[in-house]
């Protein structure tokens, strides 16, 4: 069983919070072109599944200066694709700003192209230890707007740049307060297009995100610091509370309709809770559910999900996530059974304990078409050894977790998720 953890010596009593300026509503990518006003040459990021949607081009439409466009953005970014930004980037001149257009893949590829267009050396020199080597940004990065064309990463908001390392068979991240998008710019007309899976991906990423900074350690739970060694994610506090639970009854609302239903008022909804999350867990940070994605996400093998690009294996972000958040959130249970029946309450549970949020969170992924377990995505018994490797590796995100977990509680919520 998962031991609580040791109370600080000197408990933390500041938190942090920081979000990038927000315009939100219909037609909001009309004001871009006013943020802009002073720049002469601009990168817009992109995949080519989003440019052909007509996106690109109607944020295109609204500006006056110079625009490039990168549309080769890799779903779900890799150490590979981002070199490949950062080569282009680096080559071709000067940039004034970037524009990240389409859904988490796009923008953390555009926060990467901006870091290493700005700041010398390799990719891997800034990515997160112990897998990276954790530099910090030394010159100022340029101004950055995101416009999600996906609801669920909340990438907009975030400081964090995901990716996977091939080489290593492991996803990780590049996380620094630099790397947060100077605007995002959230027009749900953008979100029409976002097919079935795609949608119920990117919201149980949503909901794993509101989830996760409502019970993450909270802040006081951590040692007192200095300002200068201050980090994004700081613990659950009273602002990332807030966010996560107005967040978590807008998906309640909006969910299952919008997967379903496609309905223009249910999208606009996810879109506000996915920017709602991402100002949360930008500040409070996410825990053991995402810990175990990265691992999850980076040995894949041969699944490959409805509605998104069959030509290599993949397994989303949003799925790998929400694969063990129901018993991850099981064993959280006893750090703080109020806020996980809260959370469950707010979800449409009825019951409480700690069956209450792992039965609310099963019964909205069975409705929304995930998958039942680790199985069905190609994971067995004999892959929980090298799963659990891969989330200890995700240091900065156990830090978070609520409970001392050990490896051997690790591989029960691997073996619960099969």
């Amino acid at each position: 069983m998962p031991e609580p953890l040791e109370p600080p010596q000197r408990p933390e009593p500041v938190f942090t919070y920081a979000a990038p300026s927000l315009v939100y509503g219909p037609g909001a990518i009309r004001d871009i072109a006013f943020h802009l006003r002073d720049a002469r040459r601009v990168l817009i990021v992109t995949d080519r599944g989003v440019a052909a949607t007509g996106a690109v081009q109607r944020v295109i439409d609204t500006l006056a200066c110079q625009v490039v466009v990168w549309d080769d953005s890799h779903v779900e970014p890799t150490d590979e694709s981002l070199r490949q930004i950062a080569d282009y980037v680096r080559r071709t001149g000067r940039w004034d700003a970037f524009i990240a257009v389409g859904g988490g893949s796009s923008i953390d590829t555009a926060k990467a192209a901006n870091l290493m267009f700005t700041n010398p050396g390799d990719l891997l020199d800034y990515v997160n230890a112990p897998i990276g080597d954790g530099r910090t940004p030394t010159e100022p990065l340029r101004p950055l707007i995101a416009v999600p064309t996906t609801t669920g990463t909340g990438s907009e908001s975030t400081t964090i740049c995901v990716l996977d390392v091939l080489d290593r068979h492991v996803k990780t991240g590049i996380s620094h307060a630099a790397l947060r998008p100077t605007l995002a710019v959230v027009d749900p007309d953008l979100t029409m297009t976002q097919p079935p899976m795609v949608t119920a991906c990117a919201g149980l990423d949503i909901l794993c995100h509101a989830l996760e900074s409502y019970t993450a350690r909270p802040y006081t739970g951590f040692e007192a610091k200095t300002a200068e060694q201050r980090v994004p994610y700081c613990g659950a506090n009273p602002i990332s509370d807030m966010w996560a639970e107005r967040a978590l009854a807008l998906m309640a609302e909006a969910f299952i309709r919008a997967v379903r239903d496609d309905a223009p008022d249910a999208r606009a909804k996810m879109a506000l809770a996915a920017t709602l999350a991402g100002m949360g867990f930008g500040n409070a940070g996410v825990h053991v559910p995402h810990a175990n994605a990265y691992p999850i996400a980076g040995r894949v093998r041969d699944y490959r999900p409805p509605d998104y690009p069959q030509d290599e294996p993949l397994i989303p972000h949003g799925m790998a996530v929400a694969l063990t958040a129901p018993a991850a959130l099981r064993t959280t249970y006893p750090a703080s059974p109020e806020r996980h029946e809260w959370a469950a309450t707010l979800l449409g549970a009825r019951e409480t304990g700690p069956e209450a949020l792992p039965g609310v969170l099963r019964r909205i992924m069975t409705e929304v078409g995930m998958p039942s377990g680790l199985r069905e995505v190609g994971y067995a018994p004999a892959d929980i050894p090298d799963l659990v490797a891969g989330t200890r590796a995700q240091q900065r995100l156990l830090a978070l977790a609520p409970l001392d977990l050990s490896d051997d509680d690790l591989a029960g919520i691997f073996e619960e998720s099969l």
